[in-house]
Parts: structure tokens; C-alpha cells; sequence
């Protein structure tokens, strides 16, 4: 399982080995002990990654593995901007968890094949570990 967790500024990704039902579970049993509201539903989430990371074009084949619950879009395709072509969308389609049904931020958790899973998580972890080569 994906565990997206959506901050003010930020999202922040993780790879869980538990089943979606029994993480849901005991968040909602958390949430019920500290008088915590609790807002689930389903939804769609989405993030962006670098064209020009390794193992990118693993993802067409993952897609054709997990169906309709992962989305690859190439952001930008017709825009004449060189930029707006160097990033890849991943949606994944899962479950929204917040405290109230309007907030920004929150969690959301995905189930996809164990090797998409894996793929993305290190993609990801590519992505930041780039992006703060970059920024120094």
C-alpha cells in the first residue's frame, strides 16, 4: 500500500506492507479514542516526477498491470514550452482520509501491484534526493 500524507506545503510518501482494510481500521479506531473526527472517501490523488528519471519508463508497463487505479500523463504534451514536457502526472485512485470533508491536507492510500508500489516509492525517493542535489 501507498500512504500519501498531504502537509500545507508539502506531501510526503510512504510504502506500507499492510492491507489497506487493516490500516484503515486502526486509524479510524485512533481517531474514535482521541475524539478525532474522521473523513473517508473515495477519491483520486496525484503527484509529479521527472521525465528524465531512471527507470520512468517502467511505469508504462506497471500501468498496463494496475488498470484504471494508476495514470501516467505527460504534463504539458502540447504546450510549445520545453519546461512544461520534463514532467510526468502519477494518479492513483484510493481512499481520502482527513479530519473534515473540506481539508487540504490529510492522507490518502492506494493498493497497487506490489512491483508499482516499489516503482513508485523509489522513483520518489530519486526525485527528492535530485531535487535536493539541485537546490544546494
Amino acid at each position: 500500500m501507498l500512504k500519501l500524507t498531504y502537509t500545507e506545503n508539502d506531501f510526503y510518501l510512504e510504502h506500507l506492507h499492510e492491507s489497506l482494510e487493516n490500516w484503515v481500521a486502526k486509524r479510524t479506531l485512533l481517531c474514535l479514542r482521541t475524539a478525532n473526527s474522521i473523513y473517508v472517501e473515495p477519491s483520486t490523488a496525484s503527484f509529479l516526477l521527472s521525465v528524465d528519471l531512471a527507470y520512468l519508463s517502467d511505469l508504462e508497463v506497471l500501468k498496463a498491470e494496475n488498470g484504471k487505479r494508476l495514470d501516467l500523463t505527460i504534463c504539458g504534451a502540447t504546450a510549445p514550452a520545453k519546461r512544461d514536457r520534463e514532467w510526468i502526472e502519477v494518479s492513483l485512485q484510493g481512499t481520502w482520509i482527513a479530519e473534515r470533508e473540506d481539508s487540504q491536507e490529510g492522507i490518502f492510500v492506494s493498493v497497487l501491484s506490489e512491483k508499482a508500489e516499489t516503482r513508485l516509492y523509489e522513483l520518489w525517493q530519486q526525485a527528492i534526493v535530485e531535487a535536493s542535489a539541485f537546490s544546494e
